[in-house]
């Protein structure tokens, strides 16, 4: 029996923000055990906690989609770290560095905890980059079953550091809770794109978006809180004249139109027009624990 604990992730409150699975011990598990368990969790993602590499950091990693493995994600990078830093001072207030083993690349997590309040931050792993599929308002529009005039005002893109999305802003709140993934014009949008995970955004005030996220290729129809994907929005707000030089913190929010709302800071680090570091934020609260059989 392997034990595992579940968490909701960038929520400072129960049954709010994303749901995430822990399973701990996981160094003897193949990749078809992973998503079998993956699967019988049916989370957006569930995260395995594995014996690391090298000694000198906090743990390796694994995290799986029910239907598939992915490199990096941020809710689980978030919450895995959060959790293994109270299991390991489950008293008191501290400042930590986890740092997590992931496919993509090593994952620095600090973590504090003061009084009540519980922070994680990490350091994307990858500096993003365009691909060349194409994302036009018009397809965008009628995949989502809204008029071409709501997707705007910045451009869409497709960007990637390790998950890809298209990045698909809408023009406000009211076209944000409309939009909905309709056939055949989805898997037309996705053909000519080259991936099937689309981020919608809108500004909301001063820094500030609310987003959704709709995965439905990766069994995920709607993701409450995508911590990869606000990673990467620091490209396609920066190649969309939304962020300068200097340390740029962005607040976002996701979930509001699934009741379960998540808080996620971004802060991007620029210098002459380039991205030199991008750092996401958030808490989580853990909901669960026990053991599962392996399968």
């Amino acid at each position: 029996m392997l034990k595992f604990s579940t968490y909701d992730v960038f929520a400072d409150r129960g049954f709010a923000g994303n749901p995430l699975a822990i399973v701990e011990g996981a160094d003897a598990l193949g990749t078809s055990q992973m998503q079998t368990i993956a699967r019988e969790f049916n989370l957006s993602e569930t995260i395995f906690v594995q014996t690391p590499d090298d000694p000198a950091h906090t743990a390796k990693v694994r995290i799986f989609f029910p239907t598939d493995e992915i490199p990096f994600a941020g809710h689980p990078t978030i919450g895995c770290a959060i959790h293994l830093a109270t299991t390991a001072r489950p008293e008191g207030d501290f400042e930590t560095l986890i740092t997590l083993e992931e496919r993509a690349g090593l994952v620095p997590v600090t973590v504090i905890r003061a009084g009540s309040a519980i922070t994680a931050e990490f350091t994307a792993p990858k500096q993003p980059v365009a691909l060349p599929g194409k994302a036009e308002p018009a397809q965008i529009a009628a995949a989502l079953d809204l008029p071409e005039d709501a997707i705007g005002p910045h451009k869409p893109g497709i960007w990637q550091a390790g998950p890809a999305f298209i990045y698909a802003p809408v023009a406000d709140l009211d076209a944000l809770a409309r939009a909905r993934p309709v056939e055949p014009h989805w898997s037309q949008m996705v053909a000519a794109a080259g991936l099937d995970s689309v981020y919608l955004y809108t500004g909301i005030g001063q820094d500030s978006y609310q987003a959704r996220m709709f995965d439905p290729g990766a069994g995920i129809p709607e993701d409450p809180a995508t911590g990869s994907a606000s990673a990467i929005l620091a490209a396609q707000l920066l190649a969309n004249g939304a962020l300068g030089d200097g340390t740029m913190v962005t607040h976002l929010s996701q979930g509001i139109e699934m009741g379960r709302p998540s808080q996620i800071r971004l802060t991007t680090e620029i210098s002459r027009g380039k991205i030199t570091a991008i750092r996401v934020a958030g808490s989580a609260v853990p909901i669960s624990s026990g053991r599962i059989r392996c399968p």
